[in-house]
């Protein structure tokens, strides 16, 4: 319950930094504008997030057909983690990462690029799974989704806000920010905002690391899952919306120093450490 209120007051603060972006641009019209966008993408995110992310990155869906190995390690690791077998999709990129989204277990999706496919062993791949389904299980992914469609929506208004601010438009008050103030802000608030997506999600990480290494009974093969993922996506960096850092399993932009300040993700020496303690003590 505690998790869950603190969620909650997470999710606010991203909509509030759409309001108070939204009345910088516009003042009260730019407030009531904003105040709709943010009902908008609340609601709309609730039913569509999934939708909205897995077409973003222009996932296919797999049948059983296409993959009947990794087919049978979804259905394996959903049972035992007592959930339903979530849809599998493939994303066509060679930077290796995977990520889970839908509002509850029973419309979740495991999504994974074809890049993962090809660098991990079979073992390792089916920790990735477990980790994935971990978060289902955990119900993480209606509340990593809403927080990348609201980080987006805020990265989009303040774009706005930057644009509006060189052109002249603001405030409807006289006594309304400076530009300087205004543009400093754009700035500033989708750093805010990835911030409380770190907050959503780094201790998230962290259980489903736990999860997945408890269902697949292989906390060694998580572990050397992530180790290949860290190293890999540093010199193959994903092709990825930053809005969405926070669902993926390792970092996508590992390879740039600067997201590195503001990761969603705990550090992966740390992750490893953990699922080895996990292994020792199995």
């Amino acid at each position: 319950m505690t998790s869950q209120i603190k969620t909650f007051f997470l999710l606010a603060s991203l909509t509030a930094i759409i309001l108070f972006l939204g009345g910088m641009m516009g003042g009260r019209t730019g407030l009531i504008l904003a105040f709709g966008i943010a009902m908008f993408m609340n609601v709309g995110s609730y039913w569509y997030s999934d939708k909205i992310v897995l077409k973003m990155y222009k996932a296919r869906q797999l049948s059983r057909n296409d993959a009947p190995q990794v087919f049978e390690m979804v259905q394996e690791l959903a049972a035992n983690a007592g959930v339903p077998a979530p849809r599998l999709y493939v994303i066509d990129q060679d930077s290796p990462n995977a990520f889970a989204t839908g509002r509850n277990p029973e419309n979740a999706v495991v999504a994974i690029t074809s890049g993962i496919m090809r660098i991990l062993t079979p073992e390792e791949l089916r920790g990735v799974i477990a980790h994935e389904i971990g978060h289902i299980a955990n119900r993480d992914i209606l509340i990593q989704s809403v927080a990348a469609v609201l980080a987006g929506a805020i990265m989009m208004i303040a774009n706005m806000l930057q644009w509006a601010t060189l052109f002249g438009f603001g405030s409807d008050d006289e006594d309304g920010p400076s530009p300087i103030a205004a543009i400093a802000l754009a700035i500033i608030a989708p750093i805010a905002a990835s911030v409380i997506q770190m907050a959503i999600s780094r201790s998230r990480e962290y259980l489903a690391d736990s999860t997945g290494a408890r269902i697949s009974r292989d906390p060694k093969a998580l572990a050397s899952a992530l180790y290949k993922l860290d190293a890999t996506v540093r010199n193959i960096p994903m092709d990825a919306n930053p809005a969405t850092e926070n669902m993926f399993i390792v970092n996508p932009f590992s390879g740039a120093s600067m997201s590195k300040w503001f990761s969603t993700h705990p550090s992966t020496e740390e992750r490893i450490a953990r699922l080895m303690e996990m292994s020792r003590n199995l």
